[in-house]
């Protein structure tokens, strides 16, 4: 059969993976059974995928990531080196709570930056960006903009990660592709 990725020497996949056309899979990285990950997209070194998680298309998994099991990511997220996802909200070494992982969900387009932290069971929306080391304990609205630990927000950002500042009308433009926001009722679109 042939293979339409590539996955360099020192990879590790698992049987029962599906893997895009065009990937990319670096050194040392493990795929496990049973995750699925989309076309073009490019896993770093020493990345872990585990079972069951989900990667859109065109998804970029920077160095030292492990994805674990209960994470679903949308197309274009941006996963910066060596942020961290968790699936048990009290684990303990000896007590097995593998039935009890909670999901994340990250929405289309949306960044998690480097040495961030996301604590499961919360939804990151789409185009959201989530700064170098923030802690994220609770769900992200589309387009917001979170820093800190624990994380909170600071702002708004464009699809093109730019921050976007509104005017008294609630409206703000991108400032790389002039393309416009509004601001109504704590949630911004694109209009």
């Amino acid at each position: 059969m042939e293979q339409y990725y590539f996955a360099h020497e020192t990879a590790v996949i698992d049987s029962d993976c599906q893997i895009g056309e065009g990937t990319k899979i670096w050194h040392f990285s493990h795929i496990m059974s049973g995750c699925v990950i989309g076309v073009n997209c490019n896993i770093g070194q020493n990345v872990v995928i585990s079972p069951g998680v989900i990667l859109g298309n065109n998804v970029k998994v920077q160095n030292n990531v492990s994805v674990y099991t209960g994470v679903t990511c949308e197309d274009d997220v941006f996963l910066g080196p060596s942020c961290v996802f968790t699936n048990v909200l009290n684990p303990r070494s000896a007590v097995n709570r593998k039935s009890q992982y909670a999901g994340t969900s990250v929405g289309l387009g949306a960044t998690i930056g480097a040495n961030a932290t996301i604590v499961c069971g919360h939804d990151i929306g789409e185009y959201a960006f989530i700064g170098a080391g923030a802690v994220v304990t609770k769900d992200v609205p589309a387009y917001a903009l979170l820093v800190g630990n624990p994380a909170r927000q600071t702002g708004w950002m464009s699809r093109f990660g730019h921050r976007l500042r509104f005017d008294a009308e609630g409206m703000a433009e991108c400032p790389e592709s002039h393309e416009k926001y509004r601001l109504k009722d704590g949630k911004v679109s694109r209009l």
